[in-house]
């Protein structure tokens, strides 16, 4: 059951306890081997108990060196506080917070206007205090900053713990050809010492942890988990890179992209690579949805894509900002002269200028956008200093499918099989599925997953006894379905360089008027 020699599907999993708490480490020999600058996400979408808010824990590597580090953050972030503090804790003060918690654009910008207005009183109330008004006494809560070092008795790994007011962060680096799954193993219990220290002793008693190099909820997908792209991994990684390391691009006066085109037929995993980029940097994700920029009132779509570059400005974290589905929130501008063109046109216009300076007032945001039909874009709208990158994320061949089912497979694995209960029989073979699912994306593979594990849930619910293993027919099956289903793929266009790919037909000549019969008037 497996794709080659160096790819097993069923993972490998090590299993101890620490703190009353059972960790799971997946495939931890793979993790061990890295590229240089390869950095990998072991603690995606884990929950802790309050006050901790998140754990992070990753693995990077350079020439001499691999570096374990972590992050534990607690207890109520700055902006949460004064959100909360502006708004009040009447009945729509806590609608608002809880909204902009979520993510709510709208609700953001009500906040955001509120703090501001209450920020130019505050100002005005400063400057109108008399010369001789004391100065009001601070009440900031002192921030602590205390370093210093711990070790894992068992791994003998010693870690450096700095511990501010709402993090600690904790980080151990080890002779790169030195690394071991020990040292992974250690590393781990001294981030759940952190944790408990922040927590309480019996906090951890219970809790389930499961280390891996793919885990997460989808919102947490990472390039490790993309399969059959791996030159547009690549490239992504050197974009998460040049935001990790901004000091080597000041040295060299060099400017990272500020933008980046994806293209491709449906269904292959452009709008998971934006995600996935996001995750890689550990910046903030924003999709920009269609119906937050266009509206049918004059004047309001340019005043909501005015809005979203403004917001964009203002972002004080690394962002990825996704304009999904490109062509239909902007496209060709229109060469009508109605009310619909112009607004098309001052759209567009709008998008131009903002992107031209966009790296500049904050180097803090990369622009996405995605398409499945790149000739229905303007070339001006994505040219480089806009959009510097432009990929074309193809179909998967039998390579690709093959690297892609086998991380479904084992990510399904991971999350859902427990001791006593196989989802996947022994008689799987990927490379088989690969050859048999000739033409399907990325998401049809994942439709064939979805419905093979449906089939047996359904079974058992209707049996009331537990279904056997999904199996190689059953795969088999699956996919037949879906490709009967499926709409045809069509190859990823090159993306234009000059022109539109289909220009607009020359109007016809105006035809000559009959003059109709002869008449005898002179």
């Amino acid at each position: 059951m497996e794709t080659d020699a160096s790819y097993p599907v069923r993972p490998d999993l090590r299993t101890f306890t620490h703190a009353g708490a059972t960790v799971t480490l997946v495939d931890a020999e793979r993790i061990l081997v890295l590229d240089d600058g390869h950095r990998v996400e072991l603690l995606g979408g884990v929950a802790f108990p309050p006050p901790v808010r998140a754990v992070s824990v990753t693995v990077t590597r350079d020439e001499l060196d691999a570096y374990l580090d972590a992050s534990i953050r607690t207890g109520t972030e700055p902006s949460d506080r004064a959100g909360l503090t502006v708004l009040g804790n009447d009945p729509i003060g806590v609608f608002l917070s809880r909204r902009v918690e979520s993510g709510d654009p709208w609700a953001t910008r009500i906040v955001d206007g509120v703090g501001g207005f209450l920020a130019n009183v505050s100002r005005r109330l400063e400057t109108d205090r008399p010369a001789h008004a004391p100065e009001p006494e601070p009440t900031d809560v002192p921030v602590i900053d205390v370093e210093a070092e711990v070790r894992d008795s068992s791994s003998g790994l010693v870690a450096t713990a700095k511990t501010t007011e709402r993090t600690i962060a904790l980080r151990s680096s080890v002779p790169a050809g030195e690394l071991s799954v020990e040292h992974l193993e250690g590393f781990c219990r001294l981030v759940l010492d952190a944790v408990v220290e922040a927590t309480s002793p019996e906090a951890l008693v219970g809790q389930v942890v499961t280390v891996s190099a793919t885990s997460g909820s989808p919102d947490r997908v990472t390039l490790d988990q993309v399969g059959g792209l791996d030159d547009i991994v690549q490239e992504l990684r050197e974009i998460a890179a040049s935001f990790r390391h901004p000091q080597a691009l000041a040295r060299w006066g060099a400017k990272r992209p500020q933008g980046a085109l994806f293209y491709g037929p449906p269904g292959t995993g452009k709008t998971m690579l934006a995600r996935a980029l996001a995750n890689e940097i550990g910046a903030r994700f924003r999709e920009i949805r269609t119906t937050e920029i266009l509206d049918k009132w004059l004047g309001a779509s340019e005043r909501n894509i005015k809005q979203i570059f403004r917001d964009a400005r203002r972002y004080t974290e690394p962002t990825v900002m996704l304009f999904d589905e490109f062509d239909t929130i902007i496209g060709y501008a229109s060469e009508g002269g109605d009310a619909a063109s112009q607004a098309i046109n001052s759209v567009a216009g709008i998008f131009k200028q903002e992107m031209n300076t966009l790296i500049e007032a904050n180097p803090n945001v990369f622009v996405v956008a995605t398409t499945n039909f790149p000739e229905r874009i303007d070339p001006s709208l994505v040219r480089s200093g806009r959009f510097d990158i432009k990929l074309a994320v193809p179909a998967p061949d039998a390579t690709g499918r093959a690297q892609i089912l086998a991380k479904m497979i084992r990510q399904q694995i991971v999350e859902h099989e427990v001791p006593g209960f196989r989802m996947f029989a022994d008689d799987v073979d990927i490379a088989a599925c690969a050859t048999l699912s000739q033409g399907l994306t990325g998401a049809d593979l994942k439709e064939v997953l979805r419905r093979a594990q449906l089939a047996k849930a359904m079974r058992e619910a209707r049996t009331g006894t537990p279904a056997t293993a999904i199996s190689q027919d059953d795969l088999r099956r699956q996919i037949e379905a879906v490709k009967a289903a499926a709409t045809p793929v069509r190859p990823a266009p090159a993306f234009p360089a000059l022109g539109r790919l289909f220009p607009t037909p020359p109007k016809p000549a105006p035809a000559e008027k009959d003059p109709g019969p002869e008449s005898d008037a002179p």
